[in-house]
């Protein structure tokens, strides 16, 4: 990959961070949704975000796909979890999807999960 998926994540997270500024309330309100349904209940936080991360490889959205493999991490996912959900979006997502793991890939050798 050309860019530095780290970077990119990175420049999104601020680029929020001024839209948080910008809309507070619409925020709030989304984030307190986000941490609700992402929180532990019968299917555990790591495996909502493994779920979100299938969905964000097969949709193609770059920074969801960043945050969600960050996410995962963060919960204790390991690489081999991480690339056996991207397995399963391959199999639903075809070549956008393939195409979007190499950015997985990139992410989580540039963070030292692999090499």
């Amino acid at each position: 990959m050309l860019e530095n998926q780290t970077e990119l994540r990175k420049n999104i997270e601020r680029n929020w961070a001024a839209f948080k500024r910008a809309m507070p309330e619409l925020t709030q309100a989304q984030e307190a949704h986000t941490m609700e349904v992402y929180k532990d209940g019968e299917v555990g936080g790591k495996h909502k975000r493994l779920m979100a991360l299938v969905g964000a490889l097969v949709s193609g959205c770059r920074g969801c796909i960043l945050f969600q493999t960050n996410a995962a991490l963060e919960l204790g996912a390991t690489a081999g979890e991480i690339l056996e959900s991207c397995a399963v979006a391959v199999s639903l997502g075809g070549t956008m999807a393939s195409a979007n793991t190499a950015r997985v890939i990139e992410y989580l050798v540039e963070n030292g999960v692999m090499e």
